[in-house]
């Protein structure tokens, strides 16, 4: 099974699938009208190229244009005219702790590289481990928390999950890959191993930047420009 079907299958569980209806006597009125057939081939493959032009060429996003909901890079983006916003402290990942940059490499199955736009960061976190004591997710913050980079493996398991106001999102470049750009505050949620959207951990977040590097994805999000934003992605070393 290759990566994009695993990915589809993946995506099935978030979408709520209405019964097919019965559409045998449809099918056959169209056989008998080759016309008819004829266009409705002709308007799928519009549909197609529409869906082309619009999404980047990345294995690593898929879009359901009828929810509104976008997965990229192991974050899942749903719009809607008003989200649920935090109103209280958001708790804590689950297992999550303080960790020297060192100790956090070793916790974690993928390399932690920091923005040189940014330098070494005042507090490194780790979360989310498994049975063999390996985490989930890595944390660098920065001044004094209110500017942070989560570095995770987003390669098929879900990890965050945003409600943004439409437009909401955006596709940007960084590196000459394609990113996601959410332009101001927006809840955040987080999502476990088991799939299950952590409201606990619910928080009112700020511009962030998506993206992906080698299988790691990360989130960059502070009071930044979406030009500062990336930026600072490109200077990951």
């Amino acid at each position: 099974m290759g990566d994009l079907e695993r990915e589809l299958r993946d995506l099935s569980t978030w979408l709520d699938t209405p019964d097919p209806p019965d559409v045998t006597a449809q099918v056959r009125a169209r056989l008998d009208r080759p016309t008819r057939r004829w266009r409705a081939l002709v308007a799928a493959a519009l549909v197609a190229l529409i869906v082309a032009v619009v999404l980047p060429p990345s294995r690593a996003a898929i879009a359901d244009a009828v929810t509104g909901l976008l997965r990229f890079a192991g974050v899942s983006i749903a719009t809607a005219p008003a989200p649920t916003l935090p109103s209280g402290g958001a708790s804590p990942l689950p297992g999550q702790r303080a960790a020297g940059l060192e100790e956090a490499q070793r916790a974690v199955r993928f390399p932690i590289r920091l923005p040189a736009k940014l330098g070494p960061p005042e507090r490194v976190l780790v979360a989310d481990p498994d049975a063999t004591g390996r985490y989930r997710v890595a944390t660098l913050l920065y001044d004094g928390g209110g500017l942070r980079v989560d570095a995770f493996d987003g390669r098929l398991n879900l990890s965050f999950h945003k409600e943004v106001i439409p437009p909401g999102a955006e596709w940007v470049q960084v590196n000459g890959d394609f990113a996601v750009w959410v332009d101001g505050p927006h809840a955040l949620s987080y999502v476990d191993r088991a799939g299950n959207v952590r409201e606990e951990s619910a928080r009112l977040a700020a511009s962030t930047l998506i993206w992906q590097d080698n299988d790691v994805s990360y989130r960059l999000e502070g009071d930044l420009t979406k030009t500062e934003a990336i930026e600072i992605a490109r200077s990951l070393h």
